[in-house]
């Protein structure tokens, strides 16, 4: 099955805002349990226009937009536990890529990828669309440290749905056709080019759970401090319900000690 990449790779920039910073300035991230996660919230993530969607059109074999799939997956579920669920498809997440891009369905030459820091930039001013045509909006971003196991799993546990970018081994499409975690098999495996998913959770202390090509998938932390280049946490306004995120975080708080660091 054609699967498809999209992640341009990471420039540093000290500009980032960073979430050690965050907790800096105000109380640390807890420690998140053993295992948590919202994985089951979908039996069907979607493909989301990453591989083959007849949403983008009939017999669309997909293209490289995987930071806006990545993007469709969080409004997906954010809107869905703050108890107002919206449909996201393959046409409007390729929609934005295009937008965003240039890329035009039908042209490889168009297909090029995207830096997953503009990304969020255009997510914040503008908001990505959404089936019905409803733009979704992010607040402001923070990078984690991309080979901190734990930071993620904090970032993940208070924020929701965590943002990372990692180089894309050979290896990776044999453990995904048999059901595998993705772990390190060779060290020496080609890299064939970047992919961006949003991270949801953990089901062990060694294994994350993220979501990629419409399903849940597996990844060990050897895998993640290996291959991970990138990673970003953010508010999800739209998450707010009764003042607070679904893990019970104050959310004008988080975004005020995010926006202070703006």
């Amino acid at each position: 099955m054609p699967l498809q990449l999209g992640k341009k790779p990471f420039v540093p920039d000290d500009r980032d805002f960073k979430l050690s910073a965050l907790q800096q300035a105000a109380a640390p991230l807890p420690t998140p349990p053993y295992r948590f996660g919202h994985g089951l919230a979908f039996k069907d993530w979607k493909m989301l226009g990453n591989g083959p969607d007849d949403t983008v059109r009939a017999g669309f074999q997909g293209c490289g937009c995987c930071v806006w799939s990545d993007a469709g997956h969080a409004t997906m579920l954010v809107n869905k536990l703050a108890g107002h669920p919206v449909g996201v498809d393959g046409y409007a997440v390729v929609q934005d890529y295009s937008d965003n891009t240039g890329y035009v369905v039908g042209d490889d030459n168009t297909d090029q990828g995207t830096e997953i820091r503009e990304a969020l930039k255009f997510r914040r001013s503008t908001g990505t669309l959404d089936s019905a045509g409803t733009r979704h909006k992010i607040g402001a971003y923070v990078s984690i440290n991309p080979k901190d196991w734990d930071e993620l799993m904090q970032a993940v546990y208070a924020f929701t749905v965590v943002s990372i970018g990692f180089e894309v081994p050979e290896t990776i499409w044999d453990q995904f056709d048999n059901h595998e975690p993705w772990d390190v098999v060779d060290p020496d495996a080609e890299i064939i080019g970047g992919h961006d998913i949003p991270i949801v959770g953990r089901y062990s202390l060694t294994h994350g759970g993220a979501v990629s090509w419409a399903r849940r998938v597996g990844f060990t932390r050897a895998f993640y401090e290996t291959y991970n280049d990138e990673g970003w946490a953010m508010i999800f306004p739209e998450e707010l319900k009764n003042g607070k995120t679904w893990r019970g975080y104050d959310v004008t708080q988080l975004n005020a000690w995010l926006s202070a660091l703006t």
